[in-house]
């Protein structure tokens, strides 16, 4: 299927590594011209020469920093710079530490709220106007399948993530009618260094090995086994395509059927 997006131009946040350097692939190999984002910019400079090599898509690198106060802004001036505006967009942000509610300490909400939500609202509405005037976008929010089904030890996350799912499903009554959409994509167990870094704090905190409990978590999964950042890439870029025009405002699940609500 040729999804339509060659020549498209994509930015996507946290892409150094795990979902959001597989999404610029994905993107890059249907003729995007991705514009990868993080805090390494030795790895980001790595990720765009692979890519480049490939000869599909083409692929730029900035440094930019949720936690910092002027990523909205650099990020902007450096959109406006190499591309002249923007037509899709992945929001794309590291989760949180692993904890309880009673973990949740104020300062540690409002730093999170800021990186994982008030700037991500922020920069959508930076780059939505250069969406409307060529009537042709895709938003697309990576967040978490704690939205539906809450996860054990996240809280922070499970209290931050469904901040995004009201907001996209708003945003996304907003601008249909400029030919653009805002969907939010809810990856389960990917196998990424991020699902290490939590499969291995459960193991700490419950005792069992590793083995254990992904070998529990993988039977709980109807499919039977994580997935990988190919098929969840695969996932993001059909909802940025040109046939998915029609899908707006959804919560698209990528969790071999793991959650267990409809």
């Amino acid at each position: 299927m040729d999804l339509g997006i060659k020549g498209k131009r994509a930015l996507v946040l946290a892409s150094s590594r795990g979902l959001g350097r597989g999404i610029a692939v994905a993107l890059a190999r249907e003729g995007a011209h991705v514009l990868l984002c993080g805090r390494s910019g030795e790895t980001l400079e790595v990720n765009c020469r692979a890519i480049n090599a490939e000869g599909n898509g083409k692929a730029d690198w900035i440094w930019a920093d949720l936690s910092d106060e002027n990523f909205v802004e650099t990020v902007t001036t450096a959109v406006n710079n190499k591309f002249g505006g923007i037509d899709i967009l992945i929001n794309n942000t590291g989760g949180p530490t692993p904890g309880t509610t009673q973990d949740m300490m104020p300062e540690k909400l409002e730093t999170y709220f800021l990186s994982m939500v008030l700037r991500v609202i922020a920069l959508t509405n930076a780059l939505l106007p250069s969406m409307k005037e060529q009537g042709w976008g895709r938003i697309l929010t990576v967040a978490s399948s704690g939205v539906i089904e809450p996860i054990a030890n996240l809280a922070l996350s499970n209290t931050l993530r469904p901040a995004l799912a009201g907001w996209s499903k708003t945003l996304a009554t907003e601008i249909g009618r400029f030919g653009i959409t805002s969907n939010l994509l809810l990856p389960g167990s990917i196998l990424t260094g991020r699902l290490d870094d939590l499969d291995g704090a459960a193991a700490k905190r419950t005792g069992k090995s590793l083995d254990e409990i992904r070998s529990a978590k993988e039977t709980a999964i109807p499919v039977g086994r994580y997935g990988t950042v190919e098929e969840f890439a695969a996932t993001a870029a059909f909802l940025c395509s040109q046939p998915a025009s029609y899908i707006t405002g959804s919560l698209v699940r990528c969790d071999g059927g793991a959650a267990r609500s409809v």
